[in-house]
């Protein structure tokens, strides 16, 4: 297996490709070999054995049946992540987080990094930076990050020494409500928080997406809304032929803003040829080889060939011209170059008028300005560049 992987990242580095692990430290398995519930590693395990090496990684109030479960899983006992043998088995010399940098990962992403303490975030980015310096470390935090409080604790993690960025569950929301709502004041209201709370670092590669393995899929919440979980199970998200086509349609707006705002766009496999899903597991589907959507498919290729052809859209200052009436206007202005974002989420067509030094620039994308004004469909946008 490790022989493949090393092949898997040396492949991707040379399609220019980094591969980042997904870390799940506050716990693990009930069927693990650390904690062996059911003897298939030999009963040596914390759950089987007293005095097995790994008791102490795992709090138990009473063993062995009685112990701290994640969200109170009891298939998924909590890990003690500031017990010397955790913290030696994950961030030692030879521990996990540095053997698969070694082997050719290019940086993690800790999973409910609110539950993990700010020691093992400490050592664990410690080890991280030895092993390979440029590692990347994101981490799962569904709020603002820069002013977090977790179970009663104020949270440093983008201060130095634990993330380098995060998961931006609040631009997913308010991208989502905004070609929902076409409220395009709120949305500038959480960009412009969030652009004034992040370091620059922090906030050039914050993690843009619009859904996730714990989310219901974008397409779904776009094409049909929110909904109560059904009382007779979780929500499979079906959608009706015209809900779908409606997600089509929004999640076209919604990728703009997704691929040009600060941040750097991370897009969940699957949304990028119409995947549809509700809750966990419908969300997970398999892709869906050979019934993709190619027409959004091919939306997402041009917004990614823009985004590599404007730098602005990298690390260029955001500026927003406007938020009305169901549009949002804003630049992303850099040393060598600036683009111009016009965003329509009515359901009706409008025309911008763009300010004087913007007239006469080249469309990436949509319409160009015709004289003063650009003319915009319903939920559609335009890229202007200069």
């Amino acid at each position: 297996m490790e022989e493949d992987f090393k092949s898997l990242c040396k492949s991707a580095e040379e399609h220019g490709i980094k591969i980042l692990l997904d870390g799940v430290f506050s716990h693990t398995g009930a069927d693990s070999r650390y904690f062996d519930k059911f003897s298939s590693y030999g009963g040596k395990g914390a759950y089987c054995d007293k005095n097995s090496p790994y008791r102490s990684w795992y709090n138990f109030r009473c063993w062995p049946d009685d112990y701290a479960c994640w969200w109170g899983v009891d298939i998924l006992p909590e890990l003690n992540e500031t017990d010397p043998g955790v913290l030696a088995f994950l961030t030692g010399e030879n521990g996990v987080a540095r053997h698969w940098l070694r082997l050719g990962a290019s940086g993690w992403r800790l999973d409910v990094a609110d539950e993990l303490p700010d020691e093992f975030l400490d050592r664990f980015h410690a080890a991280v930076r030895k092993e390979k310096k440029d590692a990347f470390i994101y981490g799962e935090v569904w709020e603002d990050a820069t002013d977090k409080i977790s179970y009663g604790h104020r949270r440093r993690y983008l201060e130095g020494g634990e993330l380098d960025s995060v998961m931006n569950y609040p631009f997913a929301n308010a991208v989502i409500d905004f070609v929902r709502t076409a409220n395009a004041e709120e949305l500038r209201e959480c960009v412009e928080n969030i652009v004034e709370h992040y370091p620059s670092a922090s906030l050039d590669t914050l993690m843009n997406h619009i859904g996730t393995h714990d989310t219901v899929r974008a397409i779904t919440r776009l094409g049909r809304g929110d909904i109560e979980r059904p009382e007779n199970g979780r929500d499979r998200g079906i959608l009706t032929e015209e809900q779908y086509q409606k997600g089509v349609c929004l999640l076209k707006l919604a990728s703009v803003l997704q691929f040009t705002l600060p941040g750097v766009p991370c897009v969940y496999y699957g949304d990028e040829v119409g995947l549809a899903g509700g809750e966990d597991p419908f969300n997970r589907a398999c892709f869906p080889w050979g019934n993709e959507n190619a027409e959004l498919l091919g939306h997402y290729r041009t917004l990614g060939r823009i985004r590599k052809l404007c730098p602005a859209f990298i690390d260029g200052e955001f500026n927003c011209i406007s938020s009305a009436l169901g549009c949002i206007a804003y630049e992303r202005n850099s040393e060598s170059g600036s683009a111009l974002i016009i965003a329509n989420a009515n359901c009706h067509g409008i025309e911008y008028t763009v300010p004087e030094r913007w007239r006469g620039a080249s469309a990436l994308f949509g319409n160009a300005a015709d004289g003063l004004n650009v003319p915009l469909g319903a939920y559609s946008a335009a890229i202007l560049y200069r």
